[in-house]
């Protein structure tokens, strides 16, 4: 289907999976969905299946969302028990995505959707909440362990067959520019690997890259990729920096988050290491994924000044993720947003789009691991391999049964939903055009609004300082609640409230100490 109608589609409504092969674009497509959704005023809950793929779209689990947590089954009288926040949370929801969907059980799905109708009181599924899924069922499967229920791939469940989603089955691709290696990765979506496909990646373990050191390694296993990534910072004959993480919010949640953070709480760099971005610019100066060395540290401030392979050079400050449970930030994690790029595991490149890579997939333990992995480059050319066994280039037989599924599905649901090209080719020539802002009618009001307020809160509306931020966080720290806060800043209650709840999180915060 294309890009363009399933964003229509989403936007009319309708449940649906968002699949398709990597680099078809499903997580830019979700982020458009979820910020025009936003801005039309729905109340949108952003979840996956691992914190990872959680902390790329601002979101939280979806266990964590549900209140599921690790149980494998809906205890009797959890909608009375559930936490006054979580009930909020579930009634106002919207829409609900739940990305990665590939690795959520089918019993897990069913759980969902009971917590949702027990809690919103509606007998249909979800509890008339827009569900969007996104994942590819290639990739990564359920895990299941001995001390667990089992289970298997989400089309299983029971919810599914009643929801009948919308099948979004994108299939143009963004990343690739190689026909030799879209033919592998084709052939491994089809089950079909035939003897020239391994020759041609079996010949690229001969080939040695001309400069190994600036190439990232993909391994299976963390072990083997922090020896490697220690081993080379240490080979490096330059002084070392570290930075040290910030957080916000209370313990357990920051430890939630932080097992979803890519850079690590205290980042070690030396000149001359390799990098990775762990984060979008919002400048648009590097992406999740790109790779680059660090060629300075910048005077005063001592941030890392990192060259990238696209030719940027650019001063990587600190930036900031966060747990959020709906609406409400539970917690915050402020650091540079990087990582060292010499190796990283497969399970961690999931998204990303690098410009070369060397991959040991001897290792290999579950069917779609070789998937995603050789999926991370761009061209053959860029691809070099220690080795491949067996297990790597396998898929989920229970995948390629789901697919064959799918694309009938997609094929009708694109014949039914074909009227919305109309729609799509309006937005795509507003998007190009888009309208001069006039001014509101009554913007003088406002100013005079502003006026009046300062009367009262001198600051109104004015820039907080760091040195405003600074004297809010010590003075609540020593027991001020938000009325004094409000008459020593000169703001608004309401705007000391939204600050603290930026600092500290929405949980620090509880209605005692806003109304002492």
């Amino acid at each position: 289907m294309r890009q363009d109608i399933a964003l229509e589609v989403l936007l009319d409504g309708h449940s649906a999976l968002l699949t398709g092969p990597a680099g078809t674009g499903k997580t830019y497509l979700l982020n458009q969905f979820i910020s025009t959704a936003k801005a039309e005023g729905k109340h949108v809950s952003v979840t996956a299946t691992t914190g990872l793929a959680a902390t790329h779209l601002g979101g939280n689990t979806i266990h964590a969302w549900s209140g599921m947590g690790i149980a494998d089954a809906v205890n009797p009288g959890f909608a009375d028990h559930i936490s006054k926040t979580r009930r909020e949370t579930i009634e106002k929801t919207d829409v609900l995505i739940i990305d990665e969907i590939s690795m959520l059980h089918d019993f897990r799905l069913d759980m969902v959707d009971e917590i949702c109708r027990l809690v919103r009181r509606k007998d249909e599924p979800f509890g008339g909440i827009q569900i969007v899924m996104s994942g590819d069922f290639f990739q990564l499967p359920p895990v299941n362990r001995q001390d667990s229920r089992a289970g298997g791939f989400v089309v299983s469940s029971q919810v599914w067959q009643e929801l009948d989603p919308v099948v979004l089955y994108l299939d143009e691709q963004h990343r690739q520019d190689d026909e030799e290696l879209l033919e592998i990765l084709t052939a491994l979506r089809a089950g079909d690997i035939r003897r020239h496909h391994a020759e041609k990646l079996l010949a690229r373990a001969e080939v040695e890259p001309d400069n190994p050191d600036t190439i990232t390694e993909l391994h299976t296993v963390n072990i083997d990729v922090d020896t490697i990534n220690h081993a080379k910072l240490a080979a490096l004959d330059t002084e070392e920096r570290e930075f040290q993480q910030f957080t916000t919010g209370s313990a357990n949640y920051v430890e939630t988050l932080q097992r979803s953070v890519l850079a690590p709480s205290q980042l070690v760099l030396r000149k001359g290491a390799l990098v990775m971005a762990v984060k979008n610019s919002p400048q648009r100066t590097y992406a999740n994924g790109s790779i680059g060395t660090v060629v300075d540290f910048e005077p005063g401030t001592d941030y890392p000044v990192v060259e990238f392979r696209n030719g940027r050079t650019v001063t990587m400050v600190p930036d900031s993720w966060e747990l959020r449970d709906g609406d409400k930030k539970r917690a915050s994690i402020s650091q540079v947003p990087l990582r060292l790029a010499w190796a990283i595991t497969v399970h961690k490149s999931q998204g990303m789009t690098l410009d070369a890579a060397r991959i040991d997939l001897r290792k290999a333990f579950v069917p779609g691991m070789g998937y995603v992995a050789l999926s991370r480059v761009k061209n053959i050319e860029s691809l070099y391999l220690y080795g491949i066994n067996r297990t790597a280039l396998s898929i989920s037989e229970d995948a390629l049964a789901i697919d064959d599924v799918l694309r009938v599905k997609t094929k009708n649901d694109s014949t039914r939903f074909a009227y919305l090209a109309e729609r799509a080719a309006k937005r795509a020539e507003e998007a190009k055009n888009p309208a001069k802002i006039k001014k509101k009618a009554g913007a003088s009001g406002w100013s005079e609004k502003i006026a009046k307020m300062r009367e009262t809160y001198p600051n109104a509306y004015k820039p907080w300082t760091n040195q405003d931020d600074a004297m809010l966080k010590q003075e609540f720290q020593n027991g001020r609640n938000a009325k004094a806060l409000s008459e020593l800043l000169g703001r608004h209650e309401g705007s000391i409230t939204m600050r603290l709840q930026k600092h500290f999180g929405d949980d620090i915060i509880s209605e005692s100490d806003l109304a002492i």
